[in-house]
C-alpha cells in the first residue's frame, strides 16, 4: 500500500514535471519569436538610423571640404600675393645694391684722385716751404713762433677790447636797471621835500615876561635849566627866548615847560617842577606815537618797545636839516620798494633801513659810532642777525660779502639823504667839502687837475697820460673812492671819473 502510494507520487511528479517542461518550452519558444521580431525590428531602426547618421556626416563632410577648400584657395593667393611682393622688394634690393655698388665705385674712384692731389698738394706745399725758408732766412719752427707770438699780442689785445666792451654794456644795462629801479621807488614815495626843523626859540608876548622868567636873583631860571638839563638863553632878541641843549628831547621838553609856563603865568620854582614833569610825560608820550605811526607808515610790525621809543626820540633830531624820523621812514620805504623789485626779503631790508639810525639818539651815551649802536640795540631787542648785518653794512661794509639787504639799505639811505631838498648846508661847509674832494683826488700821483661838480656828487680827475696808463687809471678810480670814503663825510654817493687823453701823431711822407 505504502509502496504504491510512492509509486503513485512519483508518477504523478513525474507527468508534472513532464507537463510544465512542456509549458515552458512553449513559453521560451513564444519569447524567442518575441525577441527575434524585437530585435529585426531594431535592427531595422538601426540601420535606418546608420544610413541617416551617414548621410549627415556626409552632408558635414562635403562642407567642410568646401570650406577648407574655399580656406586653401584664399591662403594660396595671400601666399601668391605675398611672394610677388617679396620677389619686387628684392628686386628692389638688388637696384639698391647695385646702385651702391657703382657709389662705392665711384667714391673709391675719387678718394684715389683725392690722395692723388693730396700728394701733389704735398709736394707743392713743401716745395714752397723750402723756397720760403730760403727766401726769409728763418726754419719753419722758427716762422711758427713768430706767427704764433703775433697771433697771441693780437687775442690779448683783442681779448681787451672785447672785455672792456662787455663791461662798458654791462655797466650801461646795470645802471639803466638800477635806475629805473630807483626812480620807480621814488616815484612811488613821492615824499615832501621840505625838510623839517627843531625850534629852539620860544616866542614870549613882551619883555616883562623875560625878567618874571630869570626871576628874583635868578631862580626860576636856576630851577628851570636844573629841571630841563637845557641852558635858557635871554639876551636882546625881541620876544623871544633862545633855549641851548645837546640833547634835542631834554630841548623840546624846556620849548614846551617854557610854553606853557609862558602861557599860565605862574612862575616860581615849584610850579616849573610841576611843569617839566608834565611836559617829559607829554613828551614821552609823543616820542611813543611817533615812533609807533613811523612803524605803521614804515610798514614794519612787530618792533620792540624800546626799539619804538628810540623811533620817537628820533622826531627830535636833523641831520643837515632833515628831520632823522622822517629820513629813516623815507628809507624804509625806498627799500622796501627796491627789495619787491629785485626779489630780496622785503621785511628784513625795511626793518633794516627803519633802524639804521636809532644808534643816533644814544651816541651821547655810548662811545661807538651810530651804526654799531644801532646793530648792537637791534640784537638786544630781538631783531634777527640778518636785520643787524645790513644795518651795519650801511656804513662799514665788506663790499665782496655784502648781501642784497644791506646794499639796499646803503642806496635808500643815500637817496632819501641826496634828493633835492632833503637836506641844508652852509655856503662854507659846501665849499669846504669840495675842496676836499679836490684835495683827495690831487693827493694822488698822476693826476694833472681835478674838478668837483654836481654839487660834489661828482669829482672828474684829468691824469698825466705820459705817466698813467688804462689800467693804472682804473686803478686810480678805486684807490681815490677807498681814500674819500675813509677820510670824508659826505650824503648820498660820490661819483669818481678818472680821464686819460690819449692822441696818436703820425706824418704820410
Amino acid at each position: 500500500m505504502d509502496l504504491f502510494l510512492i509509486l503513485a507520487l512519483v508518477l504523478a511528479a513525474v507527468v508534472g514535471g513532464a507537463a510544465g517542461f512542456f509549458v515552458r518550452q512553449r513559453s521560451v519558444a513564444k519569447e524567442s519569436e518575441l525577441a527575434a521580431a524585437t530585435a529585426e525590428r531594431i535592427e531595422a531602426e538601426a540601420t535606418a538610423r546608420k544610413n541617416e547618421i551617414l548621410l549627415e556626416a556626409n552632408n558635414e563632410a562635403l562642407k567642410l571640404r568646401n570650406t577648407v577648400e574655399a580656406e586653401a584657395r584664399e591662403r594660396r593667393r595671400e601666399l601668391q600675393q605675398s611672394e610677388r611682393r617679396l620677389q619686387q622688394k628684392e628686386e628692389n634690393l638688388d637696384r639698391k645694391i647695385e646702385s651702391i655698388e657703382r657709389r662705392e665705385r665711384k667714391l673709391a674712384e675719387r678718394e684715389k684722385e683725392i690722395e692723388t692731389r693730396h700728394a701733389e698738394i704735398d709736394q707743392a706745399v713743401q716745395r714752397q716751404l723750402a723756397e720760403l725758408e730760403r727766401i726769409s732766412g728763418l726754419t719753419r719752427d722758427e716762422a711758427r713762433a713768430q706767427i704764433i707770438e703775433r697771433v697771441e699780442q693780437e687775442v690779448q689785445i683783442e681779448a681787451a677790447r672785447r672785455a672792456r666792451e662787455i663791461e662798458a654794456a654791462a655797466r650801461e644795462e646795470a645802471e639803466d636797471q638800477a635806475r629805473r629801479i630807483v626812480t620807480l621807488a621814488i616815484q612811488r614815495l613821492a615824499a615832501d621835500q621840505c625838510a623839517e626843523t627843531t625850534v629852539s626859540v620860544v616866542p614870549i608876548p613882551n619883555e616883562e615876561m623875560k625878567g618874571r622868567i630869570i626871576g628874583r636873583e635868578g631862580r626860576n631860571i636856576r630851577a628851570l635849566e636844573h629841571a630841563t638839563g637845557v641852558d635858557l638863553i635871554i639876551d636882546d632878541t625881541p620876544d623871544a627866548v633862545t633855549l641851548s641843549g645837546f640833547d634835542p628831547v631834554r630841548r623840546e621838553v624846556a620849548r614846551l615847560a617854557l610854553s606853557k609856563l609862558v602861557l599860565d603865568g605862574r612862575i616860581h620854582p615849584a610850579r616849573i617842577e610841576e611843569i617839566v614833569a608834565k611836559a617829559k610825560q607829554e613828551v614821552e608820550q609823543q616820542i611813543k606815537q611817533a615812533g609807533e605811526q613811523a612803524a605803521i607808515e614804515a610798514g614794519v610790525h612787530g618792533l620792540h618797545p624800546e626799539l619804538i621809543r628810540m623811533l620817537g626820540r628820533m622826531k627830535f633830531r636833523t641831520s643837515y636839516g632833515q628831520n632823522q624820523l622822517r629820513h629813516s621812514v623815507e628809507a624804509a620805504l625806498l627799500a622796501g620798494m627796491m627789495a619787491q623789485e629785485l626779489g630780496a626779503d622785503v621785511n628784513c631790508a625795511r626793518r633794516a633801513a627803519l633802524l639804521h639810525d636809532i644808534g643816533k639818539t644814544v651816541t651821547h651815551e655810548v662811545d661807538a659810532p651810530h651804526h654799531v649802536i644801532a646793530a648792537d640795540l637791534a640784537r638786544r631787542f630781538g631783531e634777527s642777525p640778518k636785520v643787524a648785518q645790513a644795518i651795519i653794512d650801511h656804513h662799514d661794509a665788506d663790499p665782496d660779502l655784502q648781501s642784497v639787504e644791506s646794499i639796499l639799505v646803503q642806496a635808500a639811505d643815500a637817496i632819501s639823504g641826496a634828493r633835492p631838498g632833503a637836506r641844508r648846508e652852509s655856503v662854507e661847509h659846501y665849499v669846504r667839502r669840495l675842496e676836499a674832494l679836490e684835495n683827495v683826488a690831487n693827493s694822488f700821483d698822476g693826476v694833472e687837475r681835478s674838478f668837483a661838480i654836481q654839487a660834489g656828487r661828482e669829482v672828474r680827475i684829468i691824469v698825466k697820460p705820459e705817466e698813467i696808463d688804462d689800467l693804472s687809471a682804473m686803478r686810480l678810480a678805486r684807490d681815490v673812492v677807498k681814500k674819500i670814503e675813509e677820510t670824508l663825510q659826505y650824503p648820498g654817493q660820490v661819483k669818481v671819473t678818472v680821464v686819460r687823453e690819449t692822441r696818436a701823431v703820425d706824418y704820410a711822407r
